[in-house]
């Protein structure tokens, strides 16, 4: 719902915008323009989908090998002791705490297909034991929350969309949103932690957090201290070997566990070309409005005045023109990814704006959208704090993104 209302709004406000350049400025182009730009953008959008055909037909698969290799299994494992304390509601044995760690795990992995069911399960299996039907329970809260700050160990849409889009190095964004989607996480989960007093001085959870909060902090101190081209070598080179090794050990862990690695990458890369068909329309339809919001003038508009309060304040306002993805991010999956293209078509895949726009894409995940799907998929109408939490995890999330990307890009 929320999309149709900002789709409608980018449309109107274009229109509105132009007919101000006409009556009042003379600009008898403009309506030209915005006409060429929705052919073209609907062109783009086409062919933007088409191009992230192959990358993703090559990333579920192998995704898929890891996960019938058991990725997703041993990733449970690793993270189980943590959870059964970021869940004290739940007894240890609860159905409903498999479902968790399945979908936090798959989603760390890039694993959508398989992330939302699980999701959806464990919704459920919450909701059975909630006393309250219509109100969302701690856990439920708590749940919800990490999802929507996404944290994600690859991620896989947003490499296909740069390697699509020509960038030189798809990958390299694959430490900033490592880096930011963590604090999103981390700012989601204190914040949760506050509201129900849980107890984040535990020694499992603070083995947990604070290792990898010092893992990130001494990765960040450690690039801040290298000058732009080193950043550049060591961030590229640590990215493919980590990924190769990623991908390496998946195919190792399946053929280990005696899977069919070839039929399970084709079962997975069906899924990755279905996927990469599915989003036409909707890639299409947030290209077009997108395009003749900026054509008209508006985004500019937009993007001037936030420039002109960063500047006023000191800072470097570089990063201010991906602003647009930020904005989007936590309503619209779809909307971000349309306006993050939408950067790069305008400054380029390699651009310092196209990739600030590339990290916030990743630093956290569709907040309002999994707010509807997972509280209304078990009838919740009064969700408390979810909400606040979570958009305090997107602000996180983004504020980390700009920041890391000026250490990593700028």
């Amino acid at each position: 719902m929320a999309l149709n209302y900002i789709w409608i709004s980018f449309f109107l406000i274009a229109f509105v915008v132009a007919l101000v350049k006409l009556i009042f400025f003379g600009n008898t182009e403009i309506f030209s323009l915005l006409m060429n730009s929705t052919f073209t953008n609907a062109k783009t959008g086409f062919e933007v989908s088409l191009g992230l055909t192959g990358a993703l037909t090559l990333w579920l698969g192998l995704m898929k090998i890891g996960e019938k290799g058991g990725a997703i299994n041993i990733f449970s494992k690793l993270i189980s002791p943590l959870f059964s304390k970021l869940f004290p509601d739940l007894p240890k044995n609860h159905p409903a705490m498999g479902a968790i760690i399945l979908n936090i795990s798959a989603n760390m992995l890039g694993l959508d297909n398989a992330a939302t069911p699980m999701g959806l399960k464990a919704m459920e299996e919450m909701q059975k034991t909630n006393p309250d039907k219509e109100t969302a329970s701690n856990s439920q809260i708590m749940f919800f929350v990490l999802n929507a700050s996404g944290l994600t160990i690859i991620p896989v849409s947003i490499m296909a969309v740069r390697a699509q889009q020509g960038a030189a190095n798809p990958a390299d964004i694959f430490i900033p949103i490592l880096i930011a989607t963590f604090f999103s996480t981390l700012a989601g989960l204190i914040s949760v932690a506050i509201y129900q007093k849980i107890n984040l001085f535990n020694k499992v959870v603070i083995a947990y957090l604070g290792g990898l909060t010092f893992f990130i902090i001494g990765l960040i101190y450690y690039f801040s201290k290298l000058e732009q081209e080193q950043i550049t070598i060591i961030s590229n080179f640590a990215s493919a070997i980590i990924l190769l090794s990623i991908i390496t050990s998946f195919i190792l862990l399946a053929i280990y566990k005696k899977v069919n690695v070839y039929e399970a990458f084709i079962e997975g890369a069906k899924e990755g070309f279905s996927v990469a068909i599915k989003i036409v329309p909707y890639l299409i339809a947030i290209l077009v409005s997108v395009g003749l919001f900026r054509t008209s003038g508006a985004l500019d508009i937009i993007v001037l005045g936030f420039k002109n309060v960063f500047m006023f304040i000191g800072l470097n306002t570089d990063f201010v023109d991906a602003l647009p993805t930020a904005f989007m991010k936590p309503l619209s999956g779809s909307g971000a990814r349309g306006l993050m293209i939408e950067a790069m078509n305008t400054f380029g895949a390699d651009s310092f704006v196209a990739k600030v726009a590339s990290t916030i894409q990743g630093s956290s995940d569709t907040t309002f959208y999994i707010l509807a799907v997972y509280f209304g998929s078990v009838g919740i109408k009064k969700t408390k704090y979810a909400l606040t939490c979570g958009l305090i995890a997107d602000f996180f999330g983004i504020v980390a993104a700009i920041t890391v990307a000026y250490i990593f890009f700028h």
